[in-house]
């Protein structure tokens, strides 16, 4: 089966894509998007590239084998999934990595649109998932982001490796020890590749922990059947200042991330 619906409740035709195919194993991008609605944009004093600096461009791309995926299309910056719903819209600096997003505060009809967003999206993602959780009897989410690790400037240090893994695997809402089996051969299987001669750099809950909303959400509704694992990619696959891609790492990191999914297929199997 491969079906594909786009659904928003706000008007626009590109709220987000969900499209369903023939294994338990999806890969989501709800930081990859762009979009900000008129309504929303008259309003922002933040320039685009600043935006676009804390959203996770091409993250939808990692994704693309991936048999079942979700990709969001509107910016973090109208509507943040990936917080709860009460903290989907930044309204202070302090949500928001210090920037002043608005000119304009947001009037309440615009910020209870958010939260009608917010809820539809986990509506729709709870019925994909039944759906998954339904043919398959369980599932694993990749939830793919990525971050900054040259805050200080385009021409300043980057963030030391210790503190900045190439991939950061985070599970601070996971049953560890009853996900161990899928978790732990992802990661051997991510740590098996090399990019530019060295082996990949990929530890979990070091820059991140995975404490996001969707994450929460997946291992709250479906305790015994759903593993979401956080997945944050350092942006060296592009200039975090510029917004160029490198397109030769971005295949490359892709094709890792697409090697993991018959792992975690095999993985769930065995589970049964």
């Amino acid at each position: 089966m491969d079906k594909t619906s786009t659904i928003d409740p706000v008007g626009s035709p590109s709220g987000w894509t969900i499209k369903l195919g023939d294994s338990p194993v999806v890969g989501t991008a709800i930081h990859s998007g762009s979009e900000v609605r008129e309504a929303y944009q008259s309003l922002m004093s933040l320039a685009d590239a600043d935006r676009l600096r804390e959203e996770d461009p091409f993250t939808d791309l990692f994704i693309l084998d991936f048999p079942t995926q979700i990709v969001v299309h509107q910016s973090r910056f109208q509507v943040d999934l990936n917080r709860a719903r009460e903290a989907a819209i930044y309204l202070s600096p302090d949500q928001s990595w210090g920037l002043n997003v608005w000119r304009k505060k947001p009037s309440l009809a615009l910020i209870s649109d958010v939260h009608a967003f917010h809820d539809a999206y986990y509506c729709a993602l709870k019925r994909a998932l039944m759906d998954v959780e339904e043919r398959f009897g369980r599932f694993v989410l990749v939830d793919v982001h990525s971050y900054n690790h040259r805050r200080n400037g385009p021409d300043a240090q980057a963030a030391p490796q210790e503190e900045a893994p190439d991939i950061n695997i985070g599970t601070f809402s996971m049953d560890r020890k009853r996900w161990a089996p899928i978790l732990d051969p992802f990661i051997e299987t991510l740590r098996g590749h090399r990019l530019n001669g060295e082996r990949i750099d990929v530890r979990e809950n070091v820059s991140f922990q995975g404490k996001g909303e969707q994450a929460r959400f997946v291992h709250a509704n479906f305790p015994q059947t759903g593993c979401a694992i956080a997945v944050e990619f350092k942006k060296i696959f592009m200039d975090e200042w510029s917004g160029k891609p490198d397109q030769a790492i971005l295949g490359k990191l892709r094709a890792m991330l697409a090697s993991t999914v018959p792992v975690l297929e095999a993985a769930l199997r065995g589970m049964e």
